[in-house]
């Protein structure tokens, strides 16, 4: 089968309606049948984009830029923040669960004292620094 017929009526009031009962070619060209001659004569016919398809996508452009871009950057900045407020005698908890003491600062390590009877001290990455207790 070559053509896909459209079959559909319209008011007689109402002017075209963009559907016809003209057969369709696969690259969405409308065909009309001249009475007079036996060859058939193309029409293009083709649907674009409007300028509210072009708006809705570009506010659907914005929605994933809040969603994917600038939440986690927010989220990164205050983190940032907080591993760099560190001071010692601060109390913080790892994104692990461990609650400890910061005891010292060295670059991108923190040492923690887990406790304070047997001066248990582990050191982790400043990015394991999930909340900083002392501040809040």
């Amino acid at each position: 089968m070559n053509n896909l017929w459209i079959l559909a009526q319209a008011e007689a009031d109402e002017g075209p309606s963009g559907i016809s009962s003209e057969p369709v070619t696969k690259e969405g060209e409308a065909v009309t049948l001249v009475p007079d001659s036996n060859r058939p004569q193309r029409q293009t016919q083709k649907r674009g984009f409007g300028y509210s398809q072009f708006i809705l996508l570009g506010l659907m452009f914005v929605v994933f830029y809040f969603l994917l871009f600038r939440g986690p950057r927010k989220k990164q900045q205050q983190h940032k923040q907080l591993v760099q407020s560190l001071q010692k005698n601060d109390r913080v908890r790892t994104i692990g669960g461990i609650i400890g003491t910061v005891v010292d600062i060295k670059g991108d390590e923190v040492t923690l004292k887990v406790d304070e009877s047997t001066n248990t001290k582990i050191k982790v990455a400043s990015s394991a620094i999930g909340k900083n207790l002392s501040k809040e």
